[in-house]
């Protein structure tokens, strides 16, 4: 079955850590650039960042740059995004998706995890 999984999501204080994971299955992983990208509460899909299918060229949108870092394990079929110095904005469901930073390249969606930063 082709899917992404996503992981990771809770709460946590401003400040804070969260590692969210995305599992991948039913295609060749490898082969793929990968995206994370998030929606908040009322308003539309948000890029945050990609990482090509070796792991070795990645991109952030400017709200993230400095706290994110994307990552991905072509063994283990998962791309990662590990979310440093967390603020209240940043709250959001955050989703994997195959394909660049470009909406019209993503061809499969996970279902996203819930992240929510808040005191």
């Amino acid at each position: 079955q082709v899917q992404l999984v996503e992981s990771g999501g809770g709460l946590v204080q401003p400040g804070g850590s969260l590692r969210l994971s995305c599992a991948a299955s039913g295609f060749t992983f490898s082969m793929y650039t990968m995206t994370w990208v998030r929606q908040a509460p009322g308003k539309g899909l948000e890029w945050v960042s990609t990482i090509n299918h070796a792991g070795i060229s990645n991109s952030y949108a400017d709200s993230v740059k400095g706290r994110f870092t994307i990552s991905r394990d072509n063994a283990k079929n998962t791309v990662f995004l590990q979310m440093n110095s967390l603020k209240p904005e940043d709250t959001a469901q955050y989703f994997c998706v195959r394909g660049n930073e470009h909406s019209s390249s993503w061809s499969l969606r996970g279902q996203g995890t819930q992240v929510t930063v808040s005191s």
